[in-house]
């Protein structure tokens, strides 16, 4: 989002906010991004946005209260009448908000790109709001945006569980909101989702093709807790099942996300990598790259080879899967797609007045895509006695 020219990053900031005040984005007294918000919106540090705001603040144009936030200041030579038409321009011009659960990096920010590029090519604004994977801030930016006047939300949910309350209110209210990641089981609210049961099938399908029959399915989730991981495991379920083989539940592995943290991760990791092995297994499907990524590097620590002693698959095919030293074989989701996809369904139900389409309320899938690498490989016989595999 931000250029390329030698204008400091901070300065950048500024302009942009400062633009978004004289067109009438930000009115007077309403409150702009934090800090924190506007780091995630344009992936540099609070340093910087902080300066940014600081030279805001120094030019007049806005005003901040401690432990608050910011807020557009009523600045001297502009007058009612350039308060009037600020407020019709705001007026004429709808605002969507996002609500995502993390900072938008390692190739997550395509969902923002697809989004903003619909949006702006309806003459649609974008707010960026973030849940910090806090279904408690989730639940009260759902509640406040609409009640600021914000004319839809796009809602990358904390979970599939949490705060359905809230999505089946906004719903009776016909307000409009549509799901990215993931939808609500028997609520009737667009969603915009990849193919996940059939990513989980595709992977799974891989790992058999090249010779795996004991293959584990490992999640730090319960499968309640996200339809994504839930339609994954189904998916590969399914593959087993079509191939003429047992899902042995001993393989799967299943909500430990609150037991893992910076400092045990890597003898977790090993303890549960030696655990499949035990069981005979010579493949693992994650249920996220990331998660990959991590089982990969517990090997390396490990003496335990991939893919030669262990073949292991990921989901999402973020950045760092393509560049790892062992490059991971992942189901691919096409974020930007499912982005513009979902700005495309709220920009149709904001700009027109009958949108009662039963269309409307159904979920979207956007299809995934297979990306073979290094880290998977047809099967080899090898001996497994509680230590580095050998091979036979």
């Amino acid at each position: 989002m931000l250029n390329q020219r030698p204008m400091p990053l901070y300065a950048q900031i500024t302009k942009y906010l400062r633009e978004r005040i004289e067109e009438g984005h930000y009115v007077p007294n309403q409150q702009i991004p934090t800090e924190k918000e506007l780091a995630q919106l344009f992936q540099v540090s609070r340093i910087t946005t902080k300066r940014a705001l600081e030279e805001l603040e120094r030019s007049g144009y806005i005003y901040r209260k401690r432990g608050s936030g910011s807020y557009v200041k009523e600045r001297e030579g502009i007058g009612e009448a350039g308060t009037t038409a600020r407020a019709e321009r705001i007026s004429t011009k709808q605002i969507i908000s996002m609500i995502f659960p993390y900072t938008m990096d390692n190739g997550y920010a395509g969902f923002l790109k697809g989004v903003s590029d619909q949006l702006e090519a309806k003459g649609l604004y974008l707010s960026v709001h973030s849940s910090d994977w806090n279904p408690l801030k989730e639940r009260e930016l759902l509640l406040r945006l609409p009640e600021e006047g914000f004319d839809g939300v796009i809602l990358y949910p904390y979970s599939s569980i949490d705060n359905m309350d809230v999505v089946y209110s906004l719903m009776m209210r016909e307000y409009p909101l549509v799901l990215i990641d993931q939808y609500f089981p028997n609520i009737n609210v667009g969603s915009v989702v990849s193919d996940n049961r059939r990513g989980g099938y595709l992977g799974t399908e891989h790992l058999i093709q090249l010779g795996h029959q004991k293959i584990a399915y490992v999640s730090s989730i319960d499968l309640h807790m996200r339809t994504s991981v839930r339609d994954r495991f189904f998916g590969y379920g399914q593959a087993l099942r079509d191939y003429g083989l047992p899902l042995d539940t001993r393989l799967c592995v299943f909500n430990f996300y609150e037991h893992v943290n910076d400092e045990n991760k890597d003898t977790y990791y090993q303890h549960l990598i030696h655990h499949l092995l035990r069981r005979g297994a010579t493949a693992v499907m994650a249920e996220h790259d990331e998660l990959a990524l991590d089982l990969m590097r517990a090997c390396a620590k490990g003496g335990i080879l991939v893919p030669e002693h262990l073949s292991i698959l990921g989901f999402d095919d973020i950045d760092l899967a393509e560049h790892h030293d062992i490059p991971l074989t992942t189901v691919a989701q096409h974020y930007y797609d499912i982005g513009r996809l979902a700005a495309e369904r709220i920009t149709h139900r904001v700009l027109r007045t009958d949108w009662k389409d039963e269309k409307e309320c159904m979920k979207s899938l956007v299809p995934v895509t297979l990306k073979r690498r290094v880290s998977t490989a047809p099967r080899t016989e090898m001996i497994y006695n509680g230590g580095t595999p050998i091979i036979s």
